[in-house]
C-alpha cells in the first residue's frame, strides 16, 4: 500500500506554516485586527463605486423552502435577509459565550461577590442616562430629540474587540467588567427600543421564550449536562424574543446564564472561542461597518446639533457616567472593585463603553427617517466610536501601571 508522504524538504515548510498560523490564533490581540480590518473593508466597500453591491449582498433573501412551521415561525423567519441571519442567528453564538463567561465568573469569579456584580449595573444604567442627557441638552427641537437613544447604546463586539488589541496584561476582570456593562446596556437599549420606538412587546413571545427558559431550568435540575441538550429549549428563547419585538441575541446571553457550571467550564469555552473571534465578529464587522457617507450635510441646523449631540453623548456622556457612578457606588459601599482593577481602569472602561456602533445606529434607523438626518446621525455614530475606541487604545496600552506585571 502506497503512502502520500510529503517530501522531507516539505514537511518543514508545512510545519512551520501550521505553527504560525496556530501562533496567530493565539496571540491575544489578533481578534482585534481580524475584527478592524474586516471593518475598514466594509467601510471602503460601502463608499466605493460598488457601493451598491454592498447593500444587495446583506440583502439578499434567504428562503427556507420548508413544511409549515408551528407559532408563526415561518412567517417570521421563512424569507429573512442575510443581514438579519448574521445579526440575529450568528452573532448568538456571540452571545452565548458572553453569557457563559459571565456564568462562570459569578460561580467561582470575580462576579462572585454580589458587591462586584452591581458595579456593571450601576455604571451601565449611569451610561445609559449620562449621554442621554447631554444629547437632550444639545437638542432642543422636536425632531432632534427623537434621537437621543442613539448615544446612550455599547457595541459589546467592537468593544471587546478593542480591548483585546490593548494587550496582554489587562486585568481579566476588567474584561468581565466591560461584557456585564455592555450586556445590562443592550437590555437597557431593547427596552428602549420597545417602548419609545416601537408599538411596544408581544406577551405571547415572551411567553414562548420563558417556556424554553423554564425547560433548560429544568434539564439543569435533572442533572442534565450535555450542552447539546440545550439547543432545543435555547431554540424556543430565540424564537420567543424575535416574535416579541426584543433582540434575539439576547437568548444566547439567557441561555448562557442558566447553563450548567460544566458547559461554562474554561475547555467548553476555549473550543467555542476561536469560531466567535475569527469567523462569528469579523463577519459581523462586515455586514455592519459599511457606513455609506452619501447624504451627509455638513451645514448648520438640525444636522450639525444631532451630529454634536451624539458625539458628545459617546465620547464625553458615556465614559463621565460611566466612571462618576461606578467612583460614586465604590465609595459609597454599595459596590466593590474586583481583584487587580484600580481607578484608572475605570477610565478604559468608559472609554471603550463609548463605543456605540452598531446598536447605536440601529436606533439611528428608527430614529430619523429624514434621509440627510439619519445620513448624518450614522456618520456622527462612525467618527464618535471611532474616537471612544483610539482613546481606548490609548488609554490601554500607555497609561501608567494600567497591565498587571507578569507573575
Amino acid at each position: 500500500m502506497q503512502q502520500n508522504i510529503a517530501p522531507a524538504a516539505e514537511q518543514p515548510l508545512i510545519r512551520r506554516i501550521l505553527s504560525s498560523i496556530e501562533s496567530f490564533l493565539h496571540v491575544e490581540t489578533a481578534s482585534g485586527v481580524v475584527l478592524l480590518a474586516a471593518a475598514a473593508v466594509a467601510l471602503i466597500w460601502a463608499n466605493s463605486p460598488w457601493g451598491h453591491s454592498y447593500e444587495a449582498l446583506w440583502r439578499t433573501a434567504l428562503p427556507l423552502h420548508a413544511a409549515p412551521l408551528p407559532f408563526g415561525l415561518g412567517d417570521l423567519i421563512g424569507n429573512r435577509s442575510l443581514h438579519f441571519w448574521i445579526n440575529d442567528g450568528l452573532m448568538t453564538i456571540f452571545f452565548l459565550v458572553v453569557g457563559l463567561e459571565i456564568r462562570r465568573e459569578m460561580y467561582e469569579g470575580a462576579l462572585s461577590d454580589p458587591r462586584i456584580a452591581t458595579l456593571p449595573i450601576v455604571a451601565a444604567i449611569a451610561g445609559v442616562i449620562v449621554p442621554a442627557l447631554v444629547y437632550l441638552l444639545v437638542n432642543t427641537d422636536a425632531v432632534a430629540r427623537r434621537g437621543w437613544a442613539v448615544p446612550t447604546a455599547t457595541d459589546i463586539a467592537f468593544a471587546a474587540g478593542i480591548l483585546s488589541l490593548a494587550g496582554k496584561g489587562i486585568p481579566p476582570a476588567l474584561r468581565m467588567l466591560l461584557l456585564t456593562l455592555a450586556i445590562i446596556d443592550d437590555i437597557v437599549a431593547i427596552l428602549v427600543i420597545a417602548f419609545f420606538y416601537s408599538s411596544g412587546i408581544a406577551v405571547a413571545g415572551l411567553l414562548i421564550a420563558a417556556c424554553g427558559a423554564v425547560a433548560a431550568l429544568a434539564m439543569q435540575r435533572l442533572g442534565i449536562r450535555r450542552a447539546v441538550a440545550y439547543v432545543l429549549p435555547g431554540a424556543f428563547v430565540w424564537f420567543g424574543m424575535l416574535r416579541a419585538g426584543i433582540h434575539p441575541t439576547l437568548a444566547g446571553v439567557v441561555l448562557g446564564m442558566i447553563a450548567p457550571v460544566t458547559v461554562a467550564s474554561r475547555g467548553a469555552l476555549s473550543s467555542m472561542h476561536p469560531w466567535v473571534a475569527y469567523a462569528i465578529m469579523p463577519l459581523f464587522a462586515l455586514a455592519n461597518a459599511g457606513v455609506s457617507l452619501q447624504g451627509l450635510s455638513l451645514g448648520g441646523g438640525l444636522p450639525h446639533t444631532i451630529g454634536a449631540g451624539i458625539v458628545l453623548g459617546l465620547v464625553l456622556g458615556k465614559p463621565t457616567g460611566i466612571v462618576l457612578a461606578s467612583v460614586a457606588a465604590v465609595r459609597s459601599g454599595m459596590c466593590a472593585l474586583p481583584e487587580g482593577i484600580k481607578w484608572r481602569h475605570l477610565g478604559l472602561l468608559g472609554c471603550l463603553g463609548g463605543i456605540g456602533f452598531t446598536m447605536s445606529i440601529f436606533i439611528s434607523n428608527l430614529a430619523f427617517s429624514d434621509p440627510v438626518l439619519l445620513a448624518t446621525s450614522k456618520v456622527a455614530v462612525l467618527v464618535a466610536s471611532t474616537v471612544a475606541a483610539t482613546a481606548g487604545l490609548i488609554v490601554g496600552r500607555f497609561v501608567p501601571g494600567m497591565r498587571v506585571p507578569p507573575q
